[in-house]
């Protein structure tokens, strides 16, 4: 049956269709965003479901140039170590875009808060619910983004303190994500790394199970 709080249908397909058409991007155009936009984009990351509602989340808007190159060095160094780790695929994994730090219109640092352990509604035995919930933030991010027409790509190739070192972060806290986000020339008709014939996603009837875990077979 269908439910009476139900949008019309063709605002269903709209959120249906941004989803589909997500993309992890790594190429930009170097055009700066629309006054306003990226405040609208960490407001409707600001809106994300939060455990507890903690809102266990920091965002670093990043406008240095000398700053951003402290990055890129960073991803770069961090790409050549898990190069070094892929053995057969290295030279391939190479020749992969994994970020788009200097291209890029808006970069942000996203990253937990130190004095997450007074939080614990929801946390006691699942303490990673607040990375979790970081996890919703960019997502809805990603998505208002991809509606607004503008390249997101998520960059998690780096090492966590020397990070958060750069950013003078407290202690505690800890960098989840590097965001690149801006204009682009196109969006990936599939995502990149399919494109690329890196992998193959795989269907839902492969993550699903009933009552009890049941490992698919791999033939």
């Amino acid at each position: 049956m269908k439910s009476q709080h139900s949008y019309q249908e063709s605002e269903k397909q709209a959120i249906y269709k941004v989803i589909k058409e997500r993309r992890d991007m790594r190429h930009f155009s170097p055009e700066p965003l629309e006054e306003g936009l990226l405040l609208r984009l960490l407001t409707v990351a600001n809106q994300a479901p939060s455990v507890g509602l903690m809102q266990p989340w920091r965002f670093i808007r990043v406008t240095n140039a000398a700053l951003k190159t402290d990055i890129q060095q960073l991803v770069a160094a961090e790409r050549t170590a898990t190069a070094d780790l892929l053995d057969d695929r290295k030279s391939e994994f190479l020749k992969l875009k994994v970020e788009g730090i200097a291209e890029c219109a808006e970069l942000i640092v996203v990253a937990l808060p130190d004095g997450r352990e007074k939080h614990v509604f929801g946390r006691r035995t699942m303490p990673d619910m607040d990375l979790a919930s970081v996890s919703c933030a960019i997502q809805n991010m990603w998505l208002a983004a991809r509606a607004e027409g503008i390249g997101l790509g998520w960059v998690s190739l780096f090492e966590p303190v020397q990070l958060a070192n750069l950013l003078d972060m407290p202690g505690d806290s800890r960098p989840i994500a590097i965001l690149c986000i801006g204009h682009v020339e196109k969006f990936y008709e599939k995502p990149m790394l399919i494109e690329q014939k890196w992998g193959e996603a795989a269907p839902i009837e492969s993550f699903l199970f009933e009552n009890k875990w049941q490992e698919k077979s791999k033939s």
